[in-house]
């Protein structure tokens, strides 16, 4: 109960609800300010008037015509007049505005009128001396009074209803995706995959959901890259390991430097894959954008790589220049190793694209392995030539690269045959 009490829910419920309420009990201050008491005044007055105005037509009538009078007042408006007593000692029964009626007739009359009433009875009476004869006048509050409008206190308690509704109907429709977002990232931070989040609602909320699944994707991503990084390091380093041990081993009866060779062998070879489980493991960040001319950077990889290349006019881009030439100089190596000669490096430039295509006349991969081969350790079964030498990870190191800092990378099958890398920069 105490944690609910501090849900974003109920918080907002409660906020919105004392906000609708103060509302709509300000609304009907005015409206009764406004409407209520300017027409229960003018109704008070215009009773007091026809009371006042009865009497002294009463007075003026012949005697044998008042009675007809009286009872002509009584059918149409419920008045009573009267010079009998008719014992009207009690207080007058309480009704709405009673306060008002009195203060009409205070004025009208020009003495202070207090309605009076008889036990038992819900008439209030009072007494008015005119023409020297003291009438008695009686009106019945339940026809004459004014009444509160029943149909503005009717809306204004529906408007309340309606408006608290409508609060928990929009906290709600809020606090639910968010509470299901918390229980996902909870399961996100066991190193659970939760199920994707519902893409909907408003748009704020449905982007948030399209951004935390995605999120929950890459996380997920990173810990199978991880556990895949750990298991191949033990499974790739126990072999030159274990050779290194065999050679120390048959070192210590007979010396020979042939021995001493392949043992620095395998500590080179166990250094290369070090430095390519470190190189994966640093492409998780993204690098500072800079602006260059992608087509002087390709010179210099070509000339690395001992590729020849034509050259190209110039091309700025901005993005990241190692993770630009680290990418390319994979897809060169991949091509150079797995694939046949010649090996082409091709530059389109466009008004909002840069493309960086690298081809192969290879056998290329099969279709339905393309984007398999970007898996960390993942090696094809029929390799596309008969050394299948490296790691496993040079593509994986590509891919990681190019989504870390916002570029595309994709293979695809030549119809001529042979293999196409291309890297796509947005400029």
């Amino acid at each position: 109960m105490k944690s609910m009490g501090r849900s974003l829910f109920a918080r907002t419920a409660l906020t919105l609800a004392l906000a609708f309420v103060v509302f709509q009990a300000a609304a009907f201050w005015v409206v009764y300010r406004t409407l209520i008491v300017p027409v229960a005044e003018r109704s008070a007055d215009d009773l007091a008037g026809l009371i006042v105005l009865s009497a002294q037509t009463w007075v003026e009538l012949p005697p044998q015509t008042r009675a007809a009078f009286e009872r002509e007042l009584a059918r149409r408006h419920g008045l009573r007049l009267t010079t009998v007593n008719i014992g009207a000692t009690a207080d007058a029964p309480h009704f709405a505005f009673r306060t008002q009626i009195e203060a009409a007739l205070s004025r009208r009359v020009g003495d202070d009128v207090v309605l009076r009433g008889v036990p038992g009875t819900e008439a209030a009476w009072l007494d008015i001396p005119v023409g020297g004869h003291d009438l008695h006048v009686g009106f019945f509050p339940r026809r004459y009074a004014v009444k509160p409008p029943l149909a503005a206190i009717a809306v204004v308690a529906l408007g309340t209803f309606l408006s608290l509704l409508t609060a928990l109907f929009l906290v709600r429709r809020i606090t639910v995706p968010l509470a299901r977002a918390a229980r996902a990232a909870s399961q996100v931070g066991a190193g659970e995959l939760p199920e994707p989040l519902p893409e909907t609602g408003p748009a704020e909320l449905a982007e948030l959901a399209r951004r935390f699944n995605t999120m929950a994707g890459e996380v997920r991503a990173l810990l199978d890259n991880r556990t895949t990084l750990l298991a191949g390091i033990s499974h790739d380093l126990r072999t030159p390991m274990t050779r290194l041990q065999l050679n120390l081993e048959m070192l210590r009866d007979t010396p020979s430097p042939a021995r001493i060779d392949r043992a620095v062998a395998d500590l080179a070879d166990m250094n290369k894959l070090i430095a390519g489980y470190l190189e994966l493991a640093r492409t998780t960040q993204a690098e500072n954008r800079v602006r260059f001319d992608l087509a002087a950077l390709l010179e210099e990889v070509a000339a690395d790589a001992n590729l020849a290349w034509p050259g190209a006019a110039p091309c700025m881009i901005e993005a990241s220049h190692l993770a630009v030439r680290q990418i390319v100089s994979n897809l060169i190596q991949n091509a150079q190793r797995y694939g046949s000669m010649p090996v082409e490096l091709v530059l389109e430039c466009t008004g909002n694209l840069a493309r960086v295509v690298v081809r192969d006349a290879g056998t290329g991969i099969p279709d339905d392995q393309l984007e398999k081969v970007f898996r960390p350790f993942y090696r094809l079964e029929t390799s596309r030539s008969q050394a299948t030498g490296g790691t496993g990870l040079g593509l994986a190191i590509v891919r990681q690269l190019a989504e870390t800092n916002g570029l595309k990378v994709v293979l695809r099958n030549r119809p001529q045959g042979g293999l196409e890398a291309m890297l796509e920069i947005r400029r």
